[in-house]
């Protein structure tokens, strides 16, 4: 069994407002065998990346390799923007040595309520992928029972947006947004919306549609 532990701590600042709550990043970040264009950093898996859709609706011009540079550069966006990263997972077993969150056993989670607590400027936690088995929401929704807390549906749509109270006078909002990840890209090709815009523009992509949703958020 591989033993596949979260390489990287939370990125957490005191004026934070926003945090990104994703599971795990691929296993070569754990064990650094990272590939060209990987940056060292969360999301930095350059085929999977949320960052290359934030670079697109920011015009960022990131750098994409295994450079010192790259890594700051994502962290000065995230701190400008007040934005955080708190990947749910701390660790977990794979028998297979791959990104897959179905493949992950013996799931230790980690204490994200904890850190809402510690960073009383957090009111938005940005899920990269729904509640489906393994995912960010569904592991989200086990932690919370721990607190006695609840979702509560606030709009249906995708991404869909729940909301909870930590305590009586602050609510934190969540929203469920389609996973940056290549497997998700069936899942797009069937929602009513993007149809839609498909049939106005024949070349719009789900990587267009990934940009249009991530924009409101980030």
């Amino acid at each position: 069994m591989f033993q596949h532990n979260h390489p990287y701590k939370p990125f957490i600042h005191e004026n934070t407002t926003k945090l990104i709550v994703g599971t795990l990043p691929p296993p070569r970040f754990s064990t650094g065998d990272l590939l060209e264009r990987d940056v060292d950093f969360c999301y930095g898996s350059y085929y999977n990346s949320l960052w290359l859709y934030i670079d697109k609706i920011h015009n960022l011009n990131l750098r994409y390799d295994n450079s010192n540079e790259a890594i700051e550069e994502r962290k000065q966006f995230l701190i400008k923007h007040k934005i955080g990263v708190c990947d749910i997972v701390e660790s977990a077993k794979r028998e297979k040595i791959d990104a897959s969150d179905l493949g992950m056993q013996n799931i230790i989670l980690r204490d994200v309520i904890g850190y809402l607590k510690q960073y009383p400027n957090i009111n938005t936690l940005l899920f990269t992928g729904g509640n489906s088995k393994n995912g960010p929401e569904y592991f989200f929704r086990k932690h919370i029972k721990e607190y006695n807390l609840k979702l509560e549906i606030v709009l249906n749509d995708v991404p869909r947006v729940h909301q909870f109270s930590l305590s009586e006078d602050r609510k934190i909002k969540t929203v469920s947004l389609t996973s940056a990840s290549g497997s998700a890209n069936r899942a797009i090709g069937s929602m009513p919306l993007y149809q839609q815009l498909k049939s106005s523009n024949p070349k719009f992509n789900t990587f267009d549609f990934r940009v249009l949703q991530y924009r409101e958020f980030f």
